[in-house]
């Protein structure tokens, strides 16, 4: 019996290719765009809820911010750690299990 909820089934497989998908090709500017929205301030704690394979994480701690990456996928996740270790960034990477869980 499949006791994977239906997201879990989903997205099982797709961190192999989630980064070649068309709308990831924005990160840079997003980021841009986060950045002007918290003012630049590398004080703030940032979380990122639906991290996937960690695009906006990465690029935010290259940029010298504290990321949180949180994420229901393990697929998704063990690219975002993958990416994250061979750009020698040591990002938190959470699977998320629950409503409410301790940072």
């Amino acid at each position: 019996m499949n006791n994977k909820q239906w997201y879990e089934t989903l997205f099982e497989n797709y961190g192999q290719k989630y980064d070649n998908e068309c709308f990831t090709k924005g990160t840079i500017g997003e980021c841009d765009f986060l950045e002007k929205e918290i003012d630049f301030n590398k004080e703030l704690k940032i979380i990122d809820i639906g991290c996937g394979t960690g695009r906006h994480s990465i690029e935010l701690s290259k940029r010298g911010y504290s990321i949180t990456g949180i994420d229901l996928s393990e697929s998704l996740l063990q690219k975002a750690r993958e990416k994250a270790l061979q750009k020698r960034f040591a990002n938190k990477l959470l699977k998320a299990r629950r409503k409410k869980f301790a940072l």
